[in-house]
């Protein structure tokens, strides 16, 4: 990790140290992600249910998706590069905002079991460091035949949609011969 500035090896180094317990890897998720509270067969599944989660994004987030991604653009860390952008402050990686959607798909709706076969993401407009994020996820398609979901994804903050897409995901049905 020599090639991160000090602030975000720091960064990593405390939010490794904290969410990273002695053992297995399912020990680490078992203590970070309790049981699935929502998740549905595809029979359970209907056009217009919707899901949301809400993040806000902090500075050690930033840093440490630059570290697991290697991403380490400074528009996104370094406060006098970016305010030479048109930015004027260190964003968030889109990627990042765009990860939220995969919580919504994987912890809420569908939720456990289901598996992403696409997205499609357009980036609307930035996210800075303090925003709070709203990943929704909206059905709006079912295909009976394959067990698959289509749903309108987007990443909003305040009032402002700043990321929309559309997900593809295979869903479990009750029998698992899919």
């Amino acid at each position: 990790m020599k090639w991160l500035p000090e602030r975000m090896r720091q960064a990593l180094g405390a939010k490794t140290r904290e969410a990273h317990p002695a053992g297995s890897v399912e020990a680490h998720i078992d203590a970070w992600a309790p049981p699935p509270e929502h998740y549905y067969h595809f029979e359970d599944l209907a056009v217009g249910m919707a899901e949301e989660y809400f993040h806000t994004i902090t500075d050690d987030d930033v840093a440490a998706f630059a570290a697991l991604t290697g991403d380490t653009n400074p528009v996104h860390h370094n406060q006098e590069y970016a305010a030479r952008t048109r930015f004027k402050a260190p964003i968030v990686h889109g990627m990042l905002t765009a990860s939220y959607i995969s919580t919504v798909l994987g912890t809420k709706l569908p939720g456990a079991g289901a598996i992403y076969l696409s997205q499609t993401l357009k980036f609307l407009a930035p996210v800075y460091h303090g925003d709070t994020v709203v990943a929704r996820a909206e059905i709006t398609d079912l295909i009976a035949e394959k067990s698959r979901a289509v749903l309108r994804c987007t990443c909003s903050v305040e009032d402002r949609v700043v990321l929309e897409g559309e997900a593809v995901l295979m869903v479990p049905r009750r029998e698992s011969n899919q």
